[in-house]
């Protein structure tokens, strides 16, 4: 009979995307067979992590102060604010050296299946921030996804009427690709080409 504690590893390791019943107690003996110190590491970042990290007041990615040193960096451009679903896409962004703009991160995209709406992923917040006299384009930088197609067009279709300049990536990005998991020259290239929505 598995210990009850090795089962709540198991279940709360399931919790991570992609990883069902036997990746996760794959992950739970590993750690506690073959990697203790790995596996106290990975709990003290973790909890360390939930403590100290929040949204940033601007653009909405983690950081541990009010305001994330991207915002708070005088030489970004302030007349660019670009539109992604997550952390991971801006990092993508970022390492194709082809940006300096600021942000604004999603944390999601609209999903009606998985009840994600607007409300969700607080557009209002978006749209007081593009909304900022600062800013002269709205860049969308969502997936090119069903769900990430979806949420560029609300996003453009509240901006646009709102008066705010939108342009979209370029279709470099490739259909159904994920910046996260797209190479960077493809990402800069897109950047460069975006189009008006």
């Amino acid at each position: 009979m598995t210990p009850s504690s090795l089962d709540e590893l198991i279940e709360a390791l399931r919790c991570l995307p992609g990883v069902g019943p036997k990746s996760a107690q794959r992950m739970a003996y590993h750690l506690l067979q073959r990697d203790q110190r790995g596996a106290g590491r990975l709990a003290r970042a973790l909890s360390h992590a939930l403590e100290v990290l929040r949204h940033c007041e601007r653009c909405n990615t983690f950081t541990e102060s009010e305001i994330c040193e991207r915002c708070a960096n005088p030489r970004r451009d302030a007349s660019l604010l670009c539109i992604v679903e997550m952390p991971a896409d801006l990092a993508m962004i970022e390492q194709t050296q082809s940006y300096n703009g600021l942000y604004y991160v999603l944390m999601g995209r609209l999903s009606p299946l998985d009840g994600v709406g607007p409300r969700e992923l607080k557009l209002d917040k978006l749209i007081a921030r593009a909304n900022d006299p600062a800013v002269a384009e709205v860049i969308l930088a969502t997936n090119f996804t069903n769900e990430g197609e979806a949420t560029a067009h609300t996003i453009a279709t509240l901006l646009s009427a709102r008066g705010v300049k939108v342009s979209r990536l370029s279709r470099g990005v490739p259909v159904g690709g994920e910046l996260e998991h797209t190479d960077t020259g493809t990402i800069a290239q897109a950047l460069v080409e975006r189009r008006s929505v």
